[in-house]
C-alpha cells in the first residue's frame, strides 16, 4: 500500500513539474500593437537616444514631448521649447493606423536642421538605430 501511494505522489509531482514548463520558444508570440505604434517605437527610441539623451547640441533647446499611447490610432512624438514645454509643437513625427509610414511635419522641417531631422528617421524606420549616417 506505501509502495503504490509513493508511486501514486512521484507519478503526481512529474505531472505538476511538466505543467510548469514553459512552452516551446519557436512560436512567436502574437503583438496587439498595430504597425503604427511598433514604426513610431523604434524611431522614438532612436530620436530620444540620439537627439536629447546624448545632449546634441543641434537638439538641446527642445524637448521630447511622447505621446506614443494615444488612442487615437496616431502614435507620435513632438519637440516642443525646452523652456516652454506646454507650447506649439516645433516637430511632429507619428504614424496613423496600421501603417508602418512614419511622417515628419512642424517648423523644424523647413529649418536647416529638416535635412538631418528626415535622414535620421529614414534611418531609424528603416531598421538602422545608429544616431549618425555611416560615413
Amino acid at each position: 500500500m506505501i509502495k503504490s501511494k509513493t508511486i501514486a505522489f512521484v507519478a503526481a509531482a512529474g505531472f505538476a513539474l511538466a505543467s510548469c514548463q514553459s512552452p516551446p520558444k519557436s512560436a512567436p508570440v502574437p503583438s496587439s500593437k498595430s504597425a503604427s505604434l511598433l514604426a513610431m517605437e523604434q524611431v522614438a527610441i532612436s530620436a530620444h537616444k540620439c537627439w536629447i539623451a546624448s545632449k546634441d547640441p543641434a537638439f538641446k533647446q527642445y524637448q521630447m514631448a511622447n505621446e506614443l499611447n494615444s488612442f487615437s490610432g496616431t502614435p507620435r512624438f513632438l519637440l516642443v521649447p525646452a523652456k516652454h514645454y506646454g507650447g506649439k509643437p516645433l516637430l511632429v513625427v507619428q504614424a496613423q493606423g496600421n501603417s508602418s509610414r512614419v511622417d515628419a511635419f512642424g517648423p523644424l522641417m523647413n529649418d536647416p536642421l529638416g535635412a538631418r531631422i528626415g535622414s535620421d528617421i529614414a534611418r531609424w524606420q528603416a531598421g538602422n538605430p545608429a544616431c549618425a549616417a555611416a560615413a
